[in-house]
């Protein structure tokens, strides 16, 4: 699931190199913080928040499979 954030997120960027996903996990759920650098925030969130949109329904239907629930943060 990393490697597939990484794979939709640094096409969109212009620093690809600072693209990071980290992962925590619980007993019920594991949430993906994607970082990413400060200038290209409003590339990954996109307008009125569709970018970030898209990027969560294509990790959420990858991993729907999962018994456990799946969550997405992106921060700088």
């Amino acid at each position: 699931m990393k490697q597939l954030i990484e794979t939709i997120v640094k096409p969109l960027v212009d620093f690809p190199e600072d693209v990071r996903v980290d992962v925590a996990e619980d007993n019920s759920r594991i949430t993906y913080q994607l970082s990413v650098n400060k200038t290209d925030m409003g590339k990954v969130i996109g307008k009125q928040g569709r970018v970030a949109k898209a990027i969560r329904t294509v990790v959420y239907a990858a991993g729907s499979s999962q018994q456990k629930k799946i969550f997405l943060e992106i921060g700088e």
